[in-house]
This record gives structure tokens, C-alpha cells and sequence, in this order.
């Protein structure tokens, strides 16, 4: 198992974080031996350590149940570790005031399963409210952006529609637009392709893959679709009983010779995976 490899990923410009000058780190998103127990019961989390590679999209496979999402919510800081450290951007997200924790989720956006965007707003409002919300720029400024990523995503011309009156994919796609109107330096997808047929789900992974190519950026994808892996990953890391078993590039994932990692990605009945 790799946990640390190089900060340079193959797609889109170098160097985009602004990291810590003094500690030289070059990893923006690192874990460090964390740890996470529910309400007394068996660990979802029991000693993770990973440093994941800057400007490459990552994804993260595991079976149900085994803390994907809930890595997700440490790494943005929603969840604080019992034991462990959890870095961003150079600094411990837990050891810095809430103030300046949530200046740092400022520089994050998140694509949550089903878009999480607000019923009483139209697609142009909710792309638009983190900037309302966030920043001082002008109505008009504002407009700019908004059309700019709703022209992106192809829902240029949805943008009076409500979130009811758009299918599962339109709304994906639109929580995709409000999650880098901000032009964040990272990006994290809760099973974007959760919902989705095939055809739509390969459509998601091409833009996810062409706005990565075009903004840069450090994408974290959470997914159960080996498919969807295989389409977006310039790295791959496979979480299972609380810990990541494999990090590292995508081919290597792939052709790995770990027992569970085989079986996990091969789809395969007989390994060390059950169905317990």
C-alpha cells in the first residue's frame, strides 16, 4: 500500500494551493492516522492515513458502509476525529479557530448525491448563492459567473427552472455548477453517479473529467461505479475496514495484487470479501 506519492497529477496547471511555506508540504488534503466510533459502536474509521495527490482527480471505491462518505465530511471538516489529524491547505483543520476553519471550506466545493440544491429557488439562484453569500461581487458580476457555469454544465437555458422540475441528472449537474462557482481549489463528489442510468452516468463522468481538464484542481470522488472509476481516475484509493488498503495511480490500482483490492475492482464473489 501507497499513501504518499507524488504532488504532481497529469491533468490541469501545477501548483494550484497555496500550502503551508513552512512546512514545504505539497499534499493540500493529508490524514493522518484518524479515527472515527458512532455512539460506542465499531469503528468507521480506525487509524486512516492518506496524502492525497494534488491537481488529479482522485476517486474513492469501497464497499457500502465502510466510512466513504464519512471521510469525505473529516476532509471538509464537518466531522472532527476522535484520534488523528486531518490537514488542509498545510494546516490541521481542528487545531486552527472556527473562524479561520470556515475561511478554509470556503476554498472547497461539494456535489452532494442528490445536487442538494434549494426547492425554493430556480437553478440561477441557487448557482448564485454562494457568491451572494460569500462575496461582495455586483449583481451583474454575479450574473456573469452564474451564466458562465450553468453555460458549462448545458443548463444555460434551465436557469427559471425549480430543482422539482428538472430530471436527477439536470440537478446534478446544476449542484455541479454551484459547487465551483467559487473556483475552489478542491472538490469533492458524494456518489455523483448515485441515480443515474449507464449512459448519464458516463455523460457526468466525461464533465466532471472535461471541467477538471479546463479549471484544474484537486477532485475527490466518492463512488460504488467501478465503471466511473475507470473513466475519471488519475488515482485511485480503496477504503475497506476503516483504513485505506491501496493509494496510488489509477493503472496501478487496477493491475494490484492485494486480495481485496483484486476482488473489489474485478467485481469478483470469491475473495476476502463477504457478505457480512
Amino acid at each position: 500500500m501507497s499513501s504518499s506519492v507524488s504532488s504532481a497529477g497529469p491533468r490541469g496547471p501545477a501548483g494550484l494551493a497555496e500550502l503551508s511555506a513552512t512546512n514545504g508540504d505539497r499534499h493540500t488534503i493529508r490524514l493522518k492516522n484518524v479515527h472515527k466510533t458512532f455512539g460506542g459502536g465499531s469503528p468507521v474509521l480506525a487509524g486512516l492515513s492518506v496524502d492525497i495527490t494534488d491537481d488529479a482527480i482522485t476517486t474513492i471505491l469501497g464497499p457500502s458502509g465502510t466510512g466513504k462518505s464519512v471521510l469525505l465530511k473529516h476532509i471538509v471538516g464537518l466531522l472532527e476525529p476522535d484520534v488523528g489529524e486531518v490537514s488542509v491547505f498545510g494546516q490541521d483543520i481542528w487545531r486552527v479557530s472556527e473562524v479561520d476553519r470556515f475561511e478554509l471550506r470556503k476554498r472547497f466545493g461539494v456535489l452532494f448525491q442528490d445536487g442538494a440544491l434549494f426547492g425554493s429557488m430556480n437553478l440561477y439562484d441557487n448557482v448564485a448563492f454562494p457568491l451572494r453569500k460569500h462575496t461582495d461581487k455586483s449583481e451583474s458580476e454575479i450574473r456573469e459567473i452564474v451564466m458562465t457555469n450553468l453555460k458549462e454544465v448545458g443548463l444555460e437555458g434551465a436557469v427559471h427552472r425549480a430543482p422539482n422540475e428538472i430530471s436527477g441528472g439536470m440537478r446534478k449537474r446544476a449542484g455541479f455548477a454551484r459547487a465551483l462557482v467559487m473556483r475552489p481549489d478542491v472538490v469533492l463528489f458524494d456518489e455523483p453517479d448515485s441515480g443515474l442510468d449507464p449512459v448519464r452516468t458516463r455523460l457526468l463522468c466525461q464533465l466532471i473529467t472535461q471541467m477538471h481538464a479546463e479549471h484544474g484542481g484537486t477532485y475527490i470522488v466518492i463512488t460504488h461505479d467501478i465503471a466511473s472509476a475507470r473513466t475519471l481516475s488519475d488515482y485511485v484509493g480503496v477504503l475497506w475496514q476503516g483504513k485505506m488498503v491501496h493509494y496510488g495511480e489509477a493503472e496501478e490500482a487496477f493491475a494490484s495484487d492485494n486480495a481485496f483490492v483484486r476482488q473489489f475492482l474485478a467485481g469478483d464473489a470469491v475473495g476476502p470479501l463477504g457478505m457480512d
